[in-house]
């Protein structure tokens, strides 16, 4: 079996802005692609699950998402660092603005819809395996998933979570808390 390292897009590889929704607006937060390379060298799938709301919002559409991401991959392999090997997202919200995307459904984060989806395709070993995030609904969903987690403090840590349809499990905390992806990747490496 495979071993991943399941990453929140912003807040974690890239700035975050608050309704990304255009590939100008990408910056990857310093440190990313080095520890992705550390991560990558010591054979761990590096998989991206990010809640999209900016599709139910009709802010942007699924194919705009798949193209935001395409650039971020591009933007790390020019800093030098490695592919990323796959792309999750979850463009539901429980109260969405275009009706097709007002779903209670088992990908939006803090359910752990996604990395379940990942462990399926990549036959992954989900307690060798790591999600990092910078949100409290990051690091339960990768609980819920079996995984161990890493909270950074790059993106929306202090804030409230986001909105889900069931009630948070107060007593779930991380793993690791740290200041970012490069000291995320050496914590994950030491274990």
């Amino acid at each position: 079996m495979n071993r991943a390292v399941f990453l929140d897009r912003d807040g974690v590889l890239v700035e975050d802005v608050n309704l990304l929704t255009r590939v100008d607006q990408l910056r990857v937060l310093p440190g990313v692609p080095e520890a992705l390379g550390d991560l990558s060298k010591a054979d761990f799938k590096l998989l991206v699950v990010s809640n999209q709301p900016v599709v139910a919002r009709g802010l942007v559409s699924e194919s705009d998402v798949v193209r935001v991401h395409q650039e971020l991959a591009k933007m790390i392999a020019a800093l030098k660092g490695p592919g990323l090997h796959q792309f999750y997202f979850c463009p539901h919200h429980p109260n969405a603005t275009l009706p097709a995307y007002r779903k209670d459904c088992d990908c939006r984060k803090p359910r752990p819809g996604m990395l379940l989806r990942a462990a399926r395709e990549w036959n992954l070993d989900l307690k060798a395996s790591f999600l990092v995030g910078d949100r409290f609904t990051d690091i339960v969903a990768g609980a819920k998933a079996g995984c161990r987690t890493v909270l950074v403090e790059t993106g929306m840590h202090l804030e409230r979570p986001i909105q889900t349809p069931e009630p948070l499990d107060i007593a779930i905390r991380a793993d690791h808390t740290c200041a970012d992806l490069a000291a995320a990747a050496e914590w994950i490496l030491r274990r």
